[in-house]
Order: C-alpha cells, then sequence, then structure tokens
C-alpha cells in the first residue's frame, strides 16, 4: 500500500526557501507557499506550486509546515499570534523550522508548538545557495526521534548530510558551530589572498594548488572564483552572517565555551557591515582585509 506525500505549507522564499521548496515540488510533493514578495510566489506558482496570501491560509489544511526566514523574530512573527502558524495549523501537523536562530527560540517554539498539539523540528541548512538548488545541503536537526524519521524522506529531497543532533535546540546549536567554522575559514582564505596578490604570485594557479591540499575546504572551492573576480553577490549575506556570529559567541559564553579566534572573526564580520557591505556575500570579508593591507577600495 503506497501512502499520499504529506501535503507541505512553506514560509519563506528568498534565497534558499525558493529552491529548497521547487526541489519538493520536483519530489512531488503538493507545495503551498507564503512570503512576502509578490515576485517570489509567483515564481512558486511558475514552478508548480500554489500561492497563499497569509500564513493563515497557507498553513491550514497543511501536513508539513516548513519555515525558512532570516533570524528568530521572523521565525516568531509567522509562529505565534493570530494570524500564526500555531493558531491556524491542524493538532498533529509537524512544523519544521529551517532557519539559523537562537537554540532558545527553538527550544521555546517547541514547548509553546507542544500546548497546541503541534511538533515541532529545528532543522536549519548549511550549503548555502548552491547547496539549496544542487539539493546537496547538510541538514542539522534538533526534536524527537520520532518525527525525525517522519521527516527524513522530506529532508533526502533537500539535502544529502540528514543529521539529528539530539533534543530540540540542538540542530541550531550545531548550526552556530557550523557558523563559526565558517567565518574563520573565509577570513583564513581572505588573509591567503591579500597575501598572495601582494606577492605578486598568480592567484588563480596559487588557490587551485591550496584546494588541492590540506588546506582545501569546501569554503574555499564555493568561494574561489568569488575572490578571483571579486564578486561579491550573495549567496549568503554579511548581514546574516553577523547575525549567526552573535548566536553562538552568546551561546559559547552562556555554556563556557571560549572562542578567542571567532571573537576577532566575529568583530572583523561587524566592522564590514558597519562600513555598508552587509548586503553583500561573506566571502566579501575579503574587503576587510585589503583595506587593512592598505590593497583595494
Amino acid at each position: 500500500m503506497t501512502h499520499a506525500l504529506p501535503k507541505i505549507a512553506w514560509i519563506g522564499l528568498g534565497i534558499m526557501g525558493s529552491p529548497m521548496s521547487e526541489n519538493l515540488l520536483k519530489a512531488g510533493y503538493d507545495v503551498t507557499g507564503h512570503t512576502l514578495e509578490q515576485d517570489k510566489l509567483d515564481r512558486l506558482t511558475a514552478a508548480g506550486g500554489t500561492a497563499a496570501p497569509s500564513v493563515a491560509e497557507a498553513v491550514a489544511d497543511a501536513d508539513v509546515i516548513i519555515t525558512m526566514v532570516p533570524a528568530s523574530p521572523q521565525v516568531e512573527a509567522v509562529a505565534y499570534g493570530p494570524g500564526g502558524i500555531l493558531d491556524n495549523a491542524r493538532a498533529g501537523a509537524l512544523l519544521i523550522d529551517m532557519s539559523s536562530i537562537t537554540p532558545q527560540t527553538s527550544v521555546d517554539l517547541a514547548a509553546a508548538a507542544r500546548d497546541k498539539g503541534i511538533r515541532v523540528l529545528d532543522a536549519p541548512v548549511s550549503g548555502g545557495e548552491a547547496g539549496a538548488i544542487e539539493a546537496v545541503l547538510s541538514i542539522m536537526v534538533g526534536g524527537d526521534q520520532a518525527d525525525f524519521d517522519e521527516a527524513r524522506p522530506l529532508f533526502e529531497a533537500l539535502g544529502r548530510t540528514v543529521v539529528r543532533c539530539g533534543p530540540h535546540g540542538s540542530g541550531q546549536t550545531v548550526k552556530a558551530a557550523n557558523q563559526l567554522i565558517v567565518a574563520v575559514n573565509i577570513q583564513a582564505c581572505a588573509e591567503a589572498v591579500v597575501f598572495l596578490e601582494k606577492s605578486g604570485v598568480d592567484l588563480a594557479a596559487a588557490l587551485d594548488v591550496l584546494a588541492g591540499g590540506l588546506a582545501g575546504s569546501t569554503v574555499l572551492t564555493r568561494k574561489k572564483d568569488n575572490f578571483l573576480r571579486r564578486d561579491f553577490r550573495p549567496g549568503f549575506r554579511i548581514d546574516l552572517h553577523h547575525k549567526d556570529m552573535g548566536i553562538v559567541t552568546d551561546a559559547a559564553r552562556t555554556v563556557g565555551a571560549a572562542l578567542p579566534v571567532g571573537a576577532v572573526v566575529a568583530q572583523l564580520v561587524a566592522s564590514l557591515r558597519a562600513q555598508g557591505d552587509g548586503g553583500l556575500d561573506h566571502s566579501a570579508l575579503l574587503r576587510t582585509v585589503e583595506r587593512l593591507s592598505g590593497a583595494g577600495a
């Protein structure tokens, strides 16, 4: 006997949400979406989805509700209140928040949803826009094992590495660690780029050989062209990485973990944002190193 695929409501159709929702459509899921920009709703309907004029209408008939919005305040805005998910989803629905937010927000959301008979997973992702488009995201999940097992086929339509990391909030904690590693890695690559260029080395050749050795990383592979071309159109905006560095430094302080290098990179991200570069891709950390080195604008 074959079971019908669950009906999906998707809230938040941005750089990540649009391609991810389209991958569910390609996998045969029925997706009803809501977002603030009309052109994003048009894109969803063009891909075979259904546009909803509000969160309440999007979630009313859904078996699974997925949120992919920028930060904790937006998750709270779509989840709570009379027009929100918790007041309008049916009891027994599964709410999967794939945004990157504070672990505590996820814990609080799960508790509030439990009172309404709604199950919750926090399931933030890594892999950026390219990973979303190619359905090769890494998905780190917090919540109950049974809910994770139920959601696994859906996750596997979106990503390649799908791991339950522990109870509610655990996915967000692992995501915070991910963002720490990515930021420090981009900063190291940026410093190497400026050092190589000031030394008169062929940058493209140097990055190719570095990528093949122990210095190689997914960050270097994905961001190499950004560095070479000074192409800082987002992928992942500095504004969002700034938010994430706040999450990881705050959470680390709460548990008593020292992040000395992370703290420095968090300040460099904050500096880049303060100089008006918040809308650029996080590979634009290169601009800060250039400024500090007297090279470039």
